[in-house]
């Protein structure tokens, strides 16, 4: 991943109340069209739904898949309250600094009310919400809201009830699920009871509860939530979870003419899609647009050059679809710039590809080091799986906030990327590489000042020790 800056990242459309058989309408025109007409509508429609599918996959764990480890049910935070490790899996290029707490929250029938408590001012938190396009549509935490106690209420596109009292601000949601990121500064390993008690004060209450009302009647949809399953975006089932998955949000006045022409190949909110009842020439003409989306998808990941521009609202990224797409495939739920901004690489000063078998040194020169609000840190990740490495010292980032960081006597500040320990002197500033894997680092800024949303500071890049 070229001079990558990483990521983190739900979906769309309306709903419907009666049942619906699959439209011969669409079937038709779909059968009438050219064959480059429906691969063309059918990669356009993958990549659009690229996102989508894999926000839910983050939904089905916590929310739907009773299986899972990170299960908890609608509505209901499930933290952590240690740094990731190797083992955690369930997303890419994931955060080390700041253990996560995370819901998967259901607002079809009501509203929800997020309460947080006061959290000292030297320790950093945030909220991200994150719809089900992935669009990071609103934010509570110390940059956007402060660390005051504070009540938030959860809406979704069709909720027009009154505020109820003690609420601090309505936050609204194109969509009806959603995601929440919540991530909150660890400072040290003994730390972690502190991180502990302040994680067990996030509450999500809907909202007959908070208002003591009784519950609201429960909104029926004509397709049941899928089980997510991978292979299913690699088919033309990929059809059928959109058309589940988008009776959760509503059109976009924008996107009009869009769901037009993906109607045409079966691609409806709530409808059945039924392959069978297409000619084997438009099933084809399907299948050769998700080969062309997913070719077309692998070769723009590792070409990033500003991911800042990846995340955000929908005004902010202006329905660029597939930079939504690569942004989801590259490291679902980034922040938004404002909030964090994320660089990184898989190639060192030459250009070359980073590899385990080699020493570098990242130096930064004392003018060179990131100006952070909060904080700033690096992650190691191995490749092409993007996920954190075992190591001797169990240390997967650095940044800093690391205790005992050594500056030069000048102020700059060397990082050392190596499989082996540098040598006792040293370890304190080792950050440890794959043995004789690929890899990359992502380097997160916490609260970036002006000069590094605006692409003005430049991080430097490894050099090899002979």
């Amino acid at each position: 991943m070229k001079n990558l800056t990483a990521f983190f990242i739900v979906t769309l459309l309306a709903v419907t109340a009666c049942k619906k058989e699959p439209s011969k309408d669409n079937q038709e025109t779909a059968n009438a069209l050219s064959t480059d007409s429906i691969t063309a509508i059918a990669k356009e429609a993958w990549i659009y739904g690229y996102p989508i599918f894999y926000n839910y996959k983050t939904i089905y764990s916590s929310a739907i898949n009773k299986e899972a480890k990170e299960y908890s049910g609608f509505n209901k935070f499930k933290s952590v309250a240690t740094s990731a490790t190797p083992a955690d899996t369930l997303i890419v290029t994931i955060n080390n600094d700041t253990p996560y707490s995370m819901a998967a929250i259901n607002v079809s029938d009501e509203p929800v009310i997020l309460q947080v408590p006061k959290i000292e001012n030297d320790r950093y938190y945030v909220m991200q919400f994150v719809d089900l396009y992935t669009f990071n549509f609103e934010y509570v935490g110390s940059r956007a809201t402060g660390n005051n106690a504070g009540k938030y209420l959860i809406a979704g596109p069709d909720w027009k009830g009154e505020t109820p009292k003690g609420i601090d601000k309505v936050l609204h949601s194109e969509t009806n699920l959603i995601f929440v990121v919540g991530r909150t500064q660890l400072h040290d390993p003994a730390d972690v009871s502190n991180l502990k008690k302040i994680q067990a004060q996030y509450k999500l209450i809907p909202l007959h509860e908070y208002t003591k009302q009784p519950a609201p009647p429960v909104k029926k949809y004509n397709l049941p939530l899928p089980v997510w399953k991978e292979s299913d975006y690699n088919s033309l089932q990929f059809i059928s979870a959109l058309n589940a998955l988008l009776q959760y949000a509503n059109e976009d006045s924008s996107e009009k003419e869009l769901r037009k022409r993906f109607a045409k190949i079966g691609i409806v909110p709530g409808q059945p899609f039924d392959s069978s009842k297409y000619s084997p020439e438009t099933i084809k003409a399907i299948e050769k647009g998700i080969a062309e989306a997913k070719q077309e998808l692998e070769s723009k990941i590792d070409n990033v050059k500003d991911a800042g521009s990846l995340f955000g609202t929908r005004a902010e990224l202006k329905n660029n679809f597939l930079n939504r797409a690569i942004a989801a495939a590259a490291g679902i739920y980034g922040n938004t710039k404002e909030e964090a901004v994320y660089t990184g690489s898989s190639v060192d000063k030459n250009n070359q590809p980073l590899l385990g078998n080699n020493n570098y040194v990242l130096k930064f020169t004392k003018d060179q080091l990131p100006e952070a609000k909060y904080f700033w840190s690096i992650t190691m990740y191995n490749l092409p799986k993007r996920f954190l490495i075992p190591n001797p010292i169990n240390r997967y980032s650095i940044g800093n906030k690391t205790k005992g960081l050594k500056y030069e006597p000048n102020g700059d500040l060397i990082i050392y990327l190596q499989k082996s320990s540098p040598g006792k002197d040293k370890e304190s500033n080792w950050l440890p590489t794959p043995k004789d894997e690929k890899f990359m680092f992502v380097m997160r800024i916490y609260g970036p000042q002006p000069n590094v949303i605006n692409n003005i500071w430049k991080m430097p890049l490894p050099e090899i020790v002979k």
